[in-house]
């Protein structure tokens, strides 16, 4: 059980650093132990990944600063996306400058072509139509109960469905079993977003892609920011070749600055530091549940570095014994406060005893 433990400290309130975060953060002059944000693997304190990526930045500079579809192009990308489609277990994988452009990409040249699309409640903003898409508001399985009717209702024989791979927010997974009920006469595309699957869930950190059933008329797109896990600056789009094809063919592609080189050289060199990374969270996440035990304090997924608790005094209670958790308004500042405790390669065994202890009262 919770100390209880009451002050002064708000929700809300934001603090500044100005050095990357780690295991730990130095907040005005004292060490906190840090268990948020979404660097999941910590690839980017990893010391053989900045190693290589000084040296990619020696060949390739800060940026390349072209269009990928100009007239000179750098091999670099075609490598770093065939081995990004190898990870995810994916047919082919196109990359941008972010995750967020990824998805507008996609949703830019679905519209283009007429698609209806048909939204999950919570859906990302990456992959909406509209700045202000109306989303559902029900449980995620009773939108996914209701959904072969949305599709056999729907006005166009093309029809998009967009989603989230996982709720990240709460934690909480989702079943792609409703896939084998989709109507067989339509053809649909199943747009998925997995920015925060991709690197940590899935085999091996595959993502979601490799774990959606496969039907004739349905078309997969899955787009992920490689922000999160990943470590690098950019986003990614997986699907067959001739659909990252015609993507790729648009003015709104073309006109895209690229991620910057430096960092998929790193990645294309930096394999054994990622599989290494995914074991060691893995080690971690699974010390952590078990520190937890049968507690209804967290609702999370099996294997998964985000434990959601709606307990939200428990950031102040944490924050005054310096450790700092994930917890504030989210997605916009009038919601309620999200808070969540998020586990990370980095951290050490000691550093998941303490935050336990101080959980269930154990701290001395």
């Amino acid at each position: 059980m919770i100390r209880e433990y009451q002050n002064n400290l708000a929700v809300d309130t934001h603090y500044s650093i100005d050095h990357l975060p780690g295991r730990t953060i130095d907040l005005d002059g004292q060490d906190y132990l840090f268990f948020s944000g979404t660097s999941y693997l910590g690839i980017s304190q990893d010391p053989t990944f900045r190693s290589l990526l000084a040296e990619g930045m020696a060949r390739y500079g800060t940026v390349f600063g072209s269009s990928r579809n100009g007239n000179l192009q750098l091999r670099i990308y075609e490598e770093a996306e065939s081995r990004l489609a190898a990870f995810a277990r994916a047919e082919a994988a196109l990359t941008l400058s972010s995750g967020m452009l990824a998805g507008q990409a996609v949703v830019n040249w679905l519209k283009g072509q007429g698609f209806e699309f048909i939204y999950a409640p919570n859906a990302h903003p990456a992959i909406w139509q509209e700045p202000t898409t109306r989303l559902p508001t029900g449980s995620f399985d009773d939108w996914t109960r209701q959904l072969p009717e949305l599709v056999a209702a729907a006005a166009t024989p093309h029809i998009v469905i967009a989603l989230n791979a996982l709720d990240a927010l709460f934690s909480v997974a989702y079943s792609f079993d409703w896939v084998n009920q989709l109507p067989g006469n339509q053809a649909i595309t199943l747009l998925v977003d997995d920015s925060h699957g991709l690197g940590v869930s899935g085999p091996e950190g595959s993502g979601i892609g490799s774990q959606i059933p496969k039907r004739p008329n349905v078309r997969l797109i899955v787009t992920a920011s490689l922000a999160k896990a990943m470590g690098l600056p950019g986003g990614v789009i997986f699907s067959d070749p001739q659909t990252l094809s015609a993507i790729r063919r648009t003015a709104f592609f073309g006109a895209c600055s690229p991620t910057p080189p430096a960092y998929l050289y790193a990645f294309c060199q930096a394999q054994g530091s990622y599989h290494a990374a995914f074991n060691q969270l893995l080690e971690n996440i699974r010390l952590f549940e078990k520190r937890v035990g049968t507690s209804d304090l967290f609702q999370h997924i099996p294997d998964y570095p985000v434990f959601y608790t709606d307990q939200d005094r428990l950031y102040s209670y944490l924050l005054a014994n310096r450790i700092f958790v994930y917890s504030f308004a989210y997605p916009t500042p009038t919601d309620k406060p999200n808070t969540r405790i998020v586990i990370n390669a980095l951290h050490r065994p000691e550093d998941i005893e303490r935050l336990g202890d101080y959980l269930y009262g154990k701290a001395r």
